[in-house]
């Protein structure tokens, strides 16, 4: 090592993003901890009344440990903030528009009833860049490299639900919207059965094309009309809710198209009819579980851009009664990766009647009955919608046929959003609900904010906080400068079609904060970077873990020049965006972005 500067060349740590988390691959074993004492001292002389009897293993002391060594993992002892509940809040003055000004000490926050201590708080306004929260030192990108994206935005569409006449208008609408696609968007295209997929691109061609092949994918039903014509959401109240009306209605249906409306086969009718609503429940929940899913997968996608970050779900809706823990796990992960979720009603305006195109009508005796489980179910199946975009910041459009303009209005968030977050006192782990309230002081305002959250059923562990908070600062845009670090790129072409690109990073290590044990001085720091192509799709990562002993004399008058740590990528020529994350096991971070041309 130089006396000046030590330069430090870690073992890298591959990313692995399996799902969209990252994994860490380790490949040595990581070097022994210091064991902290109940008391230290710098001389480390302890008086002794008699010869102790020697330990089975000799304990690992700082005496015995190199000023600076690698691992190839997060440190366990890592702090981390805890349970943390995040609520986003649109708020709107009475004439509908959104708010930008309001402060911290405006807004009131209960859980269950009980006011709440608002420990994070930021006003984020659409369209506007990261702003680093104090000035940075050091980094040679540039702010922005012409073509790399800025928002993104998936549209997904609900073909397990959706028919034909629903699917072909808001389709070409978003065929025409698309056209208007601007340089520093990105458009995915997913569907809830899987049949259909684009990834991010700016390519016009093939997200036309994408858009034409979408049709209808519902998980099990023929389409034709079946006997009795029992929907999930009247099987939901004759089955599990004992509704005798619906069972009535279900009976009857069965006993026309069935029995030719023959009532001496009332029993073998109302058989029949109770294993519809067997058949209808389970496929129901089937197909209200696979969207979910696909909603979840969706998030989990876009939580791996670095960019702003909007899913569009278009769909005519679908029942949810039994899932709630499931809908509000979405809403909490879109809302910790700052995605925001719209919806759009497939159906567009829309009245409630029985369906002209049927083989056959419903007898006068129930017509007026299933009338009115018709306009339930309909509101019903929108609550989802609803639920996800209000707690998430983004926003429902329904009963329109205005599908272009309502597309455009919904990639495009809200002016002004507020992120609150808070830590529950004496939380409990049993899963159960929890009533959040979001209320300005003082003022008559409308405020679109989630409604609850289910308390989680287990704590976790704080190393895998730790890795989450990485995880999450690597796929955002926020500009944070905790710890002394400088960024710095270079590149050479090793051929035509290829290229090394350095990512270099300097540690001012005097300037970190030490816990002093046995005389030394310790930190651990984690150091990601990670490299994203023009699409925002990850190319490649590695982490490394520096674990710092230091001498006082070491640290007094060695380390002027700090310490460099290197990371090299293979790459092509083109675009990239470089994300920098660093942080200490005090829970510090330094958080910077970079892009880089490679000609």
């Amino acid at each position: 090592m130089k006396t000046k500067c030590r330069t430090v060349t870690v073992t890298l740590l591959t990313l692995v993003l399996a799902g969209l988390g990252m994994a860490a691959q380790q490949t040595t074993t990581p070097a022994p901890a210091a064991q902290p004492g109940s008391a230290t001292s710098s001389s480390g002389s302890t008086p002794q009344s008699s010869p102790p009897s020697p330990p089975a293993t000799p304990p690992t002391t700082n005496a015995n440990v190199p000023e600076m060594s690698s691992r190839e993992e997060t440190s366990t002892t890592f702090k981390v903030k805890v349970n943390l509940v995040e609520v986003r809040a649109v708020v709107r003055d009475l004439q509908g528009n959104a708010m930008g000004k309001l402060r911290k000490e405006d807004f009131q926050l209960t859980d269950n009833g009980k006011p709440q201590v608002i420990t994070k708080f930021s006003m984020e306004q659409a369209g506007a860049k990261p702003v680093a929260k104090h000035p940075s030192a050091g980094t040679d990108l540039d702010d922005a490299a012409p073509g790399l994206p800025l928002r993104y935005v998936i549209f997904l569409f609900d073909d397990i639900h959706l028919k034909f006449g629903d699917l072909a208008p808001v389709r070409d609408a978003a065929k025409r919207y698309l056209r208007t696609l601007q340089s520093a968007d990105r458009v995915a295209i997913f569907t809830t059965s899987g049949q259909t997929e684009l990834g991010f691109t700016d390519d016009r061609d093939k997200l036309q094309d994408t858009l034409d092949r979408l049709r209808p994918h519902p998980i099990t039903r023929s389409g034709a009309q079946e006997c009795p014509d029992v929907s999930y959401y009247v099987a939901e109240q004759a089955g599990n809710k004992n509704d005798p009306e619906a069972l009535r209605i279900v009976t009857q249906d069965t006993l026309d198209c069935a029995f030719d409306g023959d009532s001496r086969q009332q029993v073998a009718a109302q058989r029949v009819a109770q294993l519809a609503i067997m058949r209808e429940l389970d496929l129901g929940g089937h197909e209200t579980q696979v969207s979910l899913a696909t909603l979840k997968s969706a998030v989990q996608r876009m939580a791996a851009t670095p960019g702003q970050r909007s899913i569009i779900l278009v769909s005519p809706g679908f029942y949810n009664p039994d899932q709630l823990p499931e809908q509000m796990e979405i809403a909490d992960r879109a809302l910790h990766s700052g995605v925001i979720i719209s919806a759009l009603d497939a159906r567009g305006l829309y009245t409630v009647m029985p369906d002209i195109s049927a083989s056959r009508a419903p007898s006068p005796s129930i017509v007026g009955p299933m009338m009115q489980y018709m306009h339930q179910e309909a509101s019903a199946n929108a609550d989802v919608m609803s639920e996800l975009a209000y707690a998430t910041g983004g926003t429902f459009l329904h009963n329109s046929n205005d599908f272009e303009g309502g597309l455009r209005r919904l990639a495009t968030p809200p002016e002004y959003s507020y992120l609150l977050a808070f830590s529950p006192q004496d939380l409990k782990f049993d899963g159960r609900f929890h009533n959040l309230k979001v209320t300005v002081k003082g003022q008559k305002l409308n405020i679109q904010a989630r409604k609850g959250y289910y308390a989680p059923r287990q704590a976790t562990s704080a190393a895998e906080q730790a890795n989450q908070q990485i995880r999450d600062e690597v796929f955002s845009q926020e500009e944070l400068h905790d710890l002394p670090v400088e960024l710095h790129t270079q590149f050479f072409k090793t051929s035509d079609t290829d290229a090394k690109l350095s990512v270099l990073v300097k540690l001012d290590v005097r300037r970190l904060h030490y816990r002093k044990v046995d005389g030394r001085n310790n930190n651990s720091v984690t150091v990601t970077a990670v490299l994203f192509d023009r699409n925002g799709n990850f190319v490649s990562g590695n982490q490394k873990t520096l674990d710092m002993h230091w001498k006082d004399e070491t640290l007094d008058s060695k380390l002027a020049a700090g310490v460099t740590l290197k990371s090299s990528f293979d790459v092509k020529p083109g675009s990239y965006m470089v994300r920098l994350v660093v942080r200490d096991e005090e829970g510090q971070l330094t958080a910077q972005n970079g892009a880089i041309e490679i000609p």
